[in-house]
């Protein structure tokens, strides 16, 4: 009898269901990838838009004897240009926080299929238009500001959809190690994202944005044409937190007040959430540890996003380094952050702990910036050692709780089954961690604002 080829055997060991699983972490992986790619040229292209033109060489023809702006983009060619890059990325996200909280619960009460797809397709278009700004030749600062807060409120369907579509797919068995991994979607989109808008930012920064709006674009086709929300869709078994489930009373007779006992073992049954309704936002609230995983993660999503929109910026400005360098160099603080993912899933897993998880790393992570920013710049070895623990320390909790914690929680077992609140949970996690970010960004600005009409105050009335 002859053996099979090693290849085929290797197919054939897996079962339909693996096959189906893998299919979708795979999906769903490239999905919330092409997300943060079409994020990122936002932080690359600052250092475009507002630099030093002395170093810069100009055309023959251009007088620029009284300009020493010429190469900057209006309206970023002023000095308050910080001021109103923070107008932009508040823009975003203010946008973003106040739509998390909605988006959860629409996607709880539409499909996931169609309401995940028409995200991808809506950014992709806001995205291209912010870059269309550079071939239309527009200057104006509220064209920018429409479309990045339109842009924000559209991105919202990403996370919320993803995170309930793996849910539904994988049960609590390895769900930190396993999502530690599929998380790291994050990082590779900002490391894709950082390197695409790198190589136009110097030449022409408007495809910065229309290269990544058109991927994300066709992300959402690929995504109406495949996606498969739960595994009776395609009559696969269901994950381990529905057949625990199954085990407990399922149904209650009202009339004579018996209890109705589910002596079916197998995991191919009526799916019980097909009979439940969409969770409430505050009955979702009372679910053990949401509030807590909350809180937690709005300091860590502040950190994460600082360094997501600035940390080009700040390696420009501090190491001298033109656009497309910093904006290289800045792709290390994530992949420091999908190796520390992928370990606080491993050792959540292991350990039975995932607050505990968080919380060591946090604790760590804090001497760790402030030793960045005292060391950081030491020379080049220094700069990419500590941008890697620093993405390990920041990125490791974030993921965490954004992922295996809030499938945790979305499946708690007072939800007795019912599934449905993956998206809100979710959604409301993430919402908060945006909260945070929008408290530093207000901060920030008027701190910018603040130091700005000092240093016209000092400029006009004593050094006349």
């Amino acid at each position: 009898m002859r053996s099979l080829a090693p290849g085929i055997k290797l197919i054939t060991s897996f079962s339909r269901d693996s096959w189906y699983r893998f299919f979708i972490l795979i999906l769903t992986f490239v999905f919330y990838t092409t997300y943060h790619l079409s994020r990122k040229p936002i932080s690359i292209i600052k250092s475009q838009l507002h630099r030093n033109c002395s170093d810069v060489i100009h055309p023959a023809d251009l007088n620029i004897t009284d300009n020493d702006t010429w190469c900057d983009w209006a309206p970023f060619d002023q000095n308050n240009y910080q001021n109103l890059f923070g107008v932009l990325d508040n823009c975003f996200l203010v946008a973003y926080a106040i739509g998390m909280f909605f988006s959860g619960m629409f996607g709880e009460r539409l499909p996931l299929r169609y309401y995940l797809s028409s995200g991808m397709i809506l950014s992709g278009l806001f995205t291209v238009l912010f870059g269309l700004g550079f071939y239309w030749q527009i200057h104006s600062l509220w064209y920018y500001c429409l479309v990045q807060a339109l842009n924000g409120l559209v991105q919202t369907t990403g996370w919320p959809a993803v995170v309930a579509c793996v849910g539904n797919w994988f049960g609590k068995g390895k769900r930190g190690f396993i999502m530690g991994i599929w998380n790291s979607h994050t990082s590779v989109g900002n490391i894709l994202g950082s390197l695409i808008a790198g190589v136009y930012v110097s030449s022409a920064w408007g495809l910065s944005f229309i290269v990544p709006g058109i991927i994300i674009a066709s992300a959402g086709v690929i995504c109406f044409l495949f996606l498969v929300e739960k595994p009776e869709d395609v009559n696969c078994t269901l994950p381990q937190h529905h057949e625990s489930v199954e085990q407990e009373p399922l149904l209650r007779n009202s009339s004579s007040n018996e209890e109705i006992f589910s002596t079916n073992t197998s995991t191919a049954v009526e799916p019980v959430e097909d009979h439940t309704e969409a969770i409430s936002f505050c009955a979702a609230l009372r679910i053990p540890g949401v509030v807590e995983f909350s809180l937690c993660l709005l300091f860590a999503k502040l950190v994460s996003y600082t360094f997501l929109y600035w940390l080009p910026l700040y390696i420009a400005n501090v190491a001298n380094f033109d656009p497309k360098k910093a904006g290289d160099l800045s792709t290390l603080f994530d992949v420091g952050g999908i190796v520390g993912g992928i370990l606080a899933g491993l050792i959540s897993d292991y350990s039975g702990g995932r607050a505990t998880t968080c919380c060591a790393m946090l604790i760590i992570a804090a001497p760790m910036l402030f030793l960045f920013n005292k060391i950081g710049q030491n020379g080049l070895p220094t700069t990419i050692g500590m941008l890697l623990w620093c993405g390990a320390l920041v990125n490791g909790p974030y993921a965490l709780i954004t992922t295996a914690v809030s499938a945790d929680l979305g499946t708690h077992e007072c939800l007795r089954g019912n599934s449905r609140a993956l998206s809100t949970v979710t959604a409301i996690i993430d919402g908060t961690g945006s909260i945070g970010m929008q408290g530093m960004w207000l901060f920030f600005f008027l701190f910018l604002r603040i130091n700005y009409v000092i240093k016209m105050y000092l400029h006009q009335n004593v050094f006349k």
